[in-house]
């Protein structure tokens, strides 16, 4: 690796430290660095992780504790152990152990370990603790907890993370594959330039090319699995309320869904005019939803598409005739604009009043936000992170 001295147009080249030789430490550092930003671990484009807890030690009969337990945007759990310069020669074995001891831990125990984190967390930086539930359905973007996938059978993940790894670990790693268990390797090189310290993270298994094979056959095998009878049903029930909801749209002066069709998820969503931002109708348990949502790869342009409109907010609300609920998520990529209404979804009966009611308020946020949005589309077009979010 070389750094660039744009002032004499020439490389200068870094020096490969050892962790030991900074003076680092598995645990209060390299471990905190991860916890705090997970997304160095990013298995590919625009994946997130979610840590929900360190230093896990509630294991039964064990005094074992695994490093970092985080959940991906599918709801899979997953083991993160460090070891810093080496390896070892047993951190699979250790991963595979921590991973069928989690593989036990059922949806609510997940809630309930994410939890102690959040509470363990705001105790040290002296604030509220949030609710892990709220905070996990947000992430997972799910409607309630009982239609989420969490943890279920054989969807554990391990990363392993070192600076250097033996052949015994690489090759044991290779040939687990070999048997659908999802186990990365990223190797994490300190570099120092003078007084300046960098960190590279590079995946090393498997390679980028495949990772993105392993990821597309193991996504065919979970669509060709049979889902389960509540989610059939679930399935049914959603494609049946959307199927009445665009033939209202349809009749409406509100032509966001004409070329929608309905599906099988909880939301439905059109476009805005703006790549990546879209206006999407939410058909939940116990609640619906109208809302804008900028979900872009990058989150400047998120940012930045949000932080514009917000400039408007009080015009806004004024003009939709009620307060929208205005979720920056400073700690994720996307940004969303909301107004929601609480229901008895399930219960065919409301289904009238609620589509009325979804008709009526995307109508409503459609109308107030198009303008605005013409506006920062010319904008968005000239700002600086335009550029970033095309590169």
């Amino acid at each position: 690796m070389f750094k660039i001295d744009a002032a004499s147009n020439r490389i200068n080249p870094l020096e490969v430290k050892r962790f030991s030789d900074l003076g680092f430490t598995e645990r209060k550092h390299l471990q905190e660095w991860l916890e705090n930003y997970p997304q160095a671990l990013a298995q590919g484009d625009g994946e997130e992780l979610l840590i929900v807890q360190k230093e896990f030690d509630g294991f039964d009969d064990t005094r074992e504790r695994l490093d970092l337990l985080a959940i991906d945007k599918d709801g899979n759990l997953v083991i993160i152990e460090n070891k810093l310069d080496d390896s070892g020669r047993d951190v699979v074995w250790q991963a595979l152990k921590y991973a069928s001891y989690c593989a036990n831990l059922k949806k609510q125990q997940v809630v309930e370990i994410f939890q102690r984190y959040l509470i363990q967390k705001a105790q040290n930086e002296g604030i509220e603790p949030a609710d892990a539930e709220k905070v996990l359905l947000e992430f997972l973007q799910a409607d309630d907890l009982q239609s989420v996938q969490l943890n279920t059978l054989k969807s554990q993940r391990l990363i392993l993370v070192a600076a250097h790894y033996r052949k015994e670990v690489t090759n044991t790693v290779l040939w687990l594959s070999q048997f659908g268990v999802d186990c990365q390797c990223f190797k994490v090189t300190p570099y120092q330039a003078g007084a300046e310290l960098f960190l590279n993270v590079e995946q090393i298994i498997p390679t980028p090319e495949a990772s993105d094979f392993m990821i597309g056959m193991m996504a065919k095998e979970a669509e060709e699995k049979s889902a389960s009878n509540e989610q059939r049903q679930s399935h049914r029930l959603r494609l049946e309320f959307w199927e009445q909801t665009l033939e209202a749209f349809s009749q409406s002066s509100c032509n966001l869904y004409n070329n929608v069709s309905p599906g099988k998820d909880h939301w439905l969503s059109a476009g805005s005019g703006l790549s990546g931002m879209v206006f999407s109708l939410i058909f939940g348990k116990s609640e619906i939803r109208v809302e804008f949502s900028m979900q872009r790869s990058q989150a400047e342009a998120n940012k930045f598409v949000f932080d514009r409109l917000e400039t408007q907010k009080a015009k806004i609300e004024v003009a939709f005739g009620n307060a929208l609920i205005w979720k920056r998520l400073s700690d994720q990529k996307a940004c969303r604009i909301q107004f929601s209404k609480p229901v008895d979804g399930y219960d065919k009966a409301n289904w009238p009043e609620m589509i009325a009611w979804l008709v009526e308020h995307m109508a409503r946020l459609e109308k107030n936000l198009s303008g605005p949005l013409e506006k920062i589309k010319h904008e968005l077009k000239t700002a600086n992170v335009v550029k970033k979010d095309s590169e």
